[in-house]
């Protein structure tokens, strides 16, 4: 079952959803079958679903579809013309005691990555997202930061995140290491700790807001990482 974010889903034409780590957006090639969001949220609600945006497989929180061609065109429109902000939480590698701004642009590269590119490149796009420390660990050497990606290019917060200096905890294709997984206490995180928490529509024609809570297997590492910081 898809959870809804949406009190009354068709308000708009639209409709968010909560996404579960793990589950492709739309149907994948071969080697990555299995249920995607499109599929399974189209059959809850017995309808035609468009996708409006994307997330990672392994990313989790808000995404939101529309319910018919006119919707989805006003939401798609709005993404381009960047009148949507969205906010995502993330674990990251180091300390992180002041806001960032990080602009770098990006460019394609082999197997499906993004790369930085240098200022100028073909090809490249220009890039900007916003980071701001929540919580900080010191002990463990990790930081539980919003960041806002004022555009919205592929896997845009991963590779900013890595150039930053402070990579996801778990990130097998942008990570510090080659590590798959981390611990902490009796949590243990084998994916890319992120969260796309907030998304919300703002244009002269649409007004649409949706808000994720924190994915259970984020919020239990938070929690031991703060038992293990008040034990000293």
């Amino acid at each position: 079952m898809i959870e809804l974010l949406t009190a009354a889903p068709g308000a708009n034409g639209l409709v968010a959803v909560n996404k579960r780590a793990g589950m492709l957006v739309i149907p994948g090639r071969v080697e990555e079958r299995g249920a995607s969001v499109r599929e399974a949220l189209s059959k809850q609600l017995e309808r035609e679903v468009w996708v409006v945006h994307r997330l990672d497989r392994d990313t989790s929180g808000v995404l939101l579809f529309a319910l018919d061609a006119a919707s989805h065109r006003a939401a798609s429109m709005a993404f381009e013309a960047g009148q949507v902000k969205k906010q995502y939480v993330a674990l990251v590698r180091g300390v992180v005691r002041e806001p960032l701004d990080l602009q770098y642009p990006l460019v394609e590269a082999r197997k499906r990555r993004m790369k930085i590119a240098p200022v100028g490149t073909e090809g490249s796009k220009e890039s900007r997202t916003l980071v701001r420390p929540r919580r900080v660990f010191e002990k463990q050497n990790v930081t539980l930061v919003e960041c806002e990606p004022l555009t919205g290019r592929q896997h845009q917060i991963r590779v900013h995140l890595m150039a930053s200096g402070h990579p996801l905890l778990v990130d097998h294709q942008y990570g510090a290491t080659k590590q798959t997984e981390v611990t902490c206490g009796t949590a243990t995180l084998t994916r890319t700790p992120l969260h796309a928490e907030t998304l919300e529509l703002v244009t002269p024609e649409l007004r649409f807001a949706a808000s994720a809570p924190l994915a259970a297997d984020l919020q239990h590492y938070l929690e031991q990482l703060e038992a293990e910081s008040v034990r000293g």
